[in-house]
């Protein structure tokens, strides 16, 4: 017995292709180190919000997370390449009632990289001009309780 298809099952199979060419999930690669257990640990302690707009979303790499539209996201990866002695820009960013993270920053037309400095595993936060040009990036000290489970080896000068 052959079924033809309904209506109705067209209609769902639309509305699912729909939903999926719309998914929330962050595209991110995932930095060398990404495996090193620290990382997972500084993931999981990570804010569910950087403030007004910046709410979680997923990615789809280990040891990486995101915030905000996930086109123009604020992505957060573990395990990149810790930087050496550096002629950049490097600031102590210190949490409020909590640690100091040093970080040094880089912006390139607009887009803002932070990456922690004498800190292993290294952590690296990517934000887009869009955010940047919408907020400040005094965020970033909210990261400091996740962002200080790696183990500090330096600090900036």
């Amino acid at each position: 017995m052959h079924h033809r298809p309904t209506v109705l099952t067209a209609a769902a199979t639309v509305t699912l292709l729909g939903v999926s060419a719309c998914s929330s999930t962050v595209p991110v690669t995932v930095a060398p180190h990404a495996t090193d257990p620290v990382c997972a640990s500084v993931v999981l302690s990570l804010p569910a919000s950087l403030g007004d707009g910046l709410t979680r979303v997923d990615t789809d790499a280990q040891a990486t997370a995101a915030w905000g539209e996930p086109r123009q996201a604020v992505v957060l990866r573990c395990g990149v390449e810790p930087p050496g002695p550096t002629t950049d820009r490097c600031e102590s960013v210190t949490t409020p009632g909590g640690p100091t993270v040093d970080w040094v920053v880089v912006e390139d037309d607009g887009d803002w990289t932070f990456t922690t400095y004498g800190r292993v595993p290294a952590v690296e936060l990517r934000v887009p001009a869009a955010v940047a040009a919408e907020r400040s990036t005094s965020f970033v000290d909210l990261l400091g309780p996740a962002v200080a489970r790696t183990a500090q080896e330096r600090s900036c000068l």
